[in-house]
């Protein structure tokens, strides 16, 4: 067996974390000064992180090689699994000229483009992350904006930013689970403390993502339909999961959004109506359907979203799971050791490949695909048509997905995320701050709020006690810190340029746009983090 050892460099923190860091330095540089394509940029990140494995740490080169085979393969299944279901879905809606109805129905509620997306890009792309997560809510919901005739640039920008205040209690709640799990704290706890950051999260996002669209004015003169969509969604979030707990707090929150939205829709304009350059014509009128024509518009998302609500019942998903297999990976299941402060004391690190190829989110998808072709006179041939030119469509971004699941779990399994976070926790007393960094750092590597609680929330634990801080606050500022990484993390990149159609040359420009946006908001978290540590220590729920 092979211990990990996070102080490889002459027992020094600073030269270990440099070293640690150079795939990421590597990463960033390609992708946001090369300008190069992600699967490039991650492609290289990779071979980076396999030469510091393997000839600075001394890593196995079998355990390297298994690590990086067992991140590919989840990156594979079921993350593109989810991506390539939800494009068939959009593909399925378009073919059968039921988008265009949509695009009609939801031009008919309003023309105005805020409201447009305050309604697709936050309140249903959060109901979406409630219930299936994983990359879904960029991929539906995007795909939908353009078909609205959003720029695809920026419909992928907006979502991107737009799918951050529900990711915590994303996918039936799954990231705060994990982080119970892992650290040993109460669930409740640790869904009220993320609740209390999130939810004033949730009422900023609409604002912020109007305000790089539209600008100040033009968005505080739609202020009754951010009450409506931010406020709705944040007030019920933090009630849910502070009193419920985490498994429905973005679905009430989301239902509470929408219903309130096309509410206020049917009974309020906007003194002006806000349009994008070049698409007065485009929105001059809408035909008008009758309710059965879009009722069945809607089928393909409505049956979207009866599947994944199947699928994440509980007892349907209990009897779902026992066709799920577990794989131990060759080569690298319970052969690597941990050591504190990750763990109490040396103990291995398991690697099994869960192979639920049934219960996983992407299946629900899928069958709600076939669901809709069979409703909709999708033949055979027709739908295989289709699936083959979204698998073509979807080649190089889930060729990014799995060199990017690939880095992570290496990076992992050698220790070097381990040593990043080692680094963040030697901060002291501005620990509050980082702690939300850190979570950001995990979304960034992983893609996932629930791998970056699983990778650090241990860490959060053993650094608050010995800094006589309360675990709680800084176990939940790593899934609430975690949330602003997930928009540039190259695995939701890539979702939202294969999405909305965008060139692979946009990968890198979209990258170094939310980049910054990225930054600003997980900086805010940290703040609000300092805040509760220093300020409000009496709202911070005690053990």
């Amino acid at each position: 067996m092979w211990q990990q050892n996070y102080l490889f460099a002459g027992s020094s923190i600073v030269y270990s974390t440099l070293i640690s860091a150079a795939p990421l330095f590597v990463l960033f540089y390609l992708l946001g000064v090369r300008r190069r394509p992600s699967w490039i940029a991650a492609l290289s990140a990779l071979g980076v992180a396999l030469a510091v494995s393997l000839f600075i740490i001394r890593m196995p080169v079998q355990q390297a090689v298994a690590a990086t085979l067992y991140g590919a393969a989840f990156g594979l299944f079921p993350i593109s699994w989810i991506v390539f279901s939800s494009i068939l879905l959009y593909r399925i809606a378009v073919d059968t000229g039921k988008f265009e109805i949509i695009k009609d129905s939801v031009g008919a509620l309003s023309d105005d483009r805020r409201l447009q997306l305050l309604l697709i890009g936050f309140c249903f792309s959060s109901f979406i992350e409630g219930s299936a997560g994983f990359g879904s809510p960029v991929a539906v919901s995007a795909a939908m904006l353009t078909g609205l005739g959003f720029p695809p640039f920026y419909a992928g920008v907006y979502c991107l930013i737009g799918n951050t205040a529900p990711v915590a209690f994303g996918s039936i709640g799954i990231p705060i689970i994990t982080l119970t799990q892992i650290t040993g704290l109460p669930m409740n706890l640790l869904s009220a403390m993320t609740g209390r950051i999130l939810s004033i999260i949730a009422v900023l996002i609409p604002i912020y993502m109007l305000v790089l669209m539209t600008g100040v004015r033009n968005t505080l003169a739609v202020w009754p339909a951010l009450v409506a969509g931010g406020v709705g969604f944040g007030a019920t979030q933090l009630f849910v999961s502070n009193v419920i707990g985490p498994e429905l707090a973005d679905i009430m929150g989301a239902l509470v959004s929408i219903s309130l939205m096309v509410l206020l829709m049917k009974v309020w304009k906007p003194a002006r109506t806000f349009r994008l350059p070049g698409d007065e014509p485009a929105l001059a009128g809408h035909t008008r359907h009758g309710a059965r024509a879009t009722f069945y518009a809607w089928v393909p998302y409505l049956l979207l979203v009866v599947f994944v609500l199947l699928w994440g019942y509980a007892p349907m998903k209990a009897q779902l799971d026992r066709f799920t297999v577990a794989i131990p990976v060759p080569g690298l299941h319970n052969l690597v050791e941990r050591i504190p402060p990750v763990t109490a004391g040396p103990s291995p690190y398991a690697a099994l490949f869960a192979f639920n190829w049934l219960s996983a989110a992407g299946t629900s998808c899928f069958l709600a695909c076939v669901a809709a072709s069979l409703l909709l006179g999708v033949g055979p041939r027709r739908f295989g048509s289709l699936y083959m030119v979204t698998m073509r469509q979807l080649a190089f971004p889930m060729l990014t997905i799995a060199s990017v699941l690939a880095l992570a779990f290496l990076m992992n399994y050698a220790g070097m995320t381990t040593t990043l976070g080692i680094a963040f926790a030697a901060t002291g007393v501005a620990f509050p701050f980082f702690s939300a960094l850190l979570g950001w750092l995990g979304v960034v590597l992983t893609g996932s709020v629930t791998s970056s609680n699983a990778l650090f929330g241990n860490l959060q634990v053993v650094t608050a006690a010995s800094l006589e801080m309360n675990p709680v606050l800084t176990a939940s500022a790593n899934a609430a810190g975690g949330v602003m990484g997930k928009m540039i993390s190259l695995q939701s990149i890539a979702v939202a340029v294969a999405a909305t159609g965008m060139a692979a040359s946009d990968e890198a420009r979209l990258f170094r746009f939310t980049l910054r946006h990225s930054i600003v908001l997980v900086a805010i978290v940290g703040l609000l983090t300092v805040l509760y540590a220093y300020w409000f220590p009496s709202l911070v729920p005690q053990l």
